[in-house]
């Protein structure tokens, strides 16, 4: 059932647990991850990134993305991640998407405020949803153009809680993505997350929803600490894409010399390693694994 990203976050809160919230860059990725959630009647955000556009754009998996969510058995908030300008997050509202989230991070304080504002508005006209983000992750939401994730990154802005407070307050989001230590990519190195900054946003915002990002490759352990810190939504989305990678190297090195290689053999084992993958990080953001 599509429901918005107040009503997964609502779950989420009442149940002490992360919802994941997994990119659909695909067809078959949607398909591994709505299967995934049904087989563990969990709820799930699927989500599409600005920066994806040029391997599918918004507008033709967009609303595959909702009509599926619809015929789902579990909660499905359809989400828009890193949204950069407000005409990108009124194609998604139009399409039906349930949740937007306005990467805003880049642009100076001021800046950020106001348009995460106009967001609001704009979502609000369509009963949707809105995650901001203050502070930075130091790479683009794609993991690409920083090398040696984990790694110290001037680039990288913690978010300041008495600051997030002030943001919060004057633009009633429902979600807020922090920067405690988390990168986008893939790491090279074991991160070194502060959990203080999240129990300092949740205290000092009246306990908005936190949001990881980069979520992918980060221990069970600092998953669960975040969690009981009180991260309510983690993006993850790497470490799938490159289990469907690896997927497909397996299939196709099975393959006797001659043997044709086929197109729907290789969607099929991606899909398969996807989505159980993403079963992997749905129990463990959830605290059954």
């Amino acid at each position: 059932m599509l429901v918005t990203l107040k009503e997964i976050m609502d779950i989420a809160e009442e149940k002490n647990i992360a919802v994941g919230s997994f990119n659909a860059s695909c067809l078959e990725a949607v398909e591994a991850e709505l299967e995934a959630a049904e087989e563990l009647k969990l709820p799930i955000i699927m989500q599409f990134a600005q920066c994806h556009e040029p391997w599918i754009p918004l507008t033709t998996i967009g609303p595959i993305m909702v009509e599926m969510a619809k015929k789902a058995t579990v909660p499905v908030c359809v989400h828009l991640d890193h949204g950069e300008t407000l005409d990108y997050l009124q194609t998604a509202l139009k399409i039906g998407f349930t949740g937007i989230m306005y990467d805003g991070s880049v642009l100076a304080y001021e800046e950020n405020l106001e348009n995460t504002k106009k967001a609001v508005k704009m979502a609000g006209k369509y009963g949707a949803s809105v995650e901001a983000e203050l502070g930075s992750m130091g790479k683009r939401e794609s993991g690409m153009g920083n090398d040696g994730a984990g790694v110290d990154d001037d680039t990288k802005i913690y978010t300041d809680p008495d600051l997030a407070a002030k943001f919060v307050a004057e633009t009633k989001i429902d979600a807020l993505a922090c920067s405690f230590g988390t990168t986008h990519g893939i790491y090279l190195t074991e991160p070194r997350l502060d959990f203080d900054v999240v129990r300092n946003v949740r205290m000092k915002t009246g306990n908005i929803p936190v949001v990881m990002h980069g979520g992918s490759g980060v221990s069970t352990e600092d998953y669960h600490k975040a969690v009981e810190s009180g991260v309510r939504k983690i993006n993850y989305f790497t470490y799938m894409d490159k289990s469907g990678g690896a997927a497909v190297v397996d299939y196709l090195n099975s393959l006797k010399e001659g043997e044709p290689v086929f197109f729907s053999s290789i969607f099929m084992a991606a899909r398969k390693a996807m989505k159980e993958n993403v079963k992997s990080a749905m129990r463990v953001f959830a605290g059954i694994d």
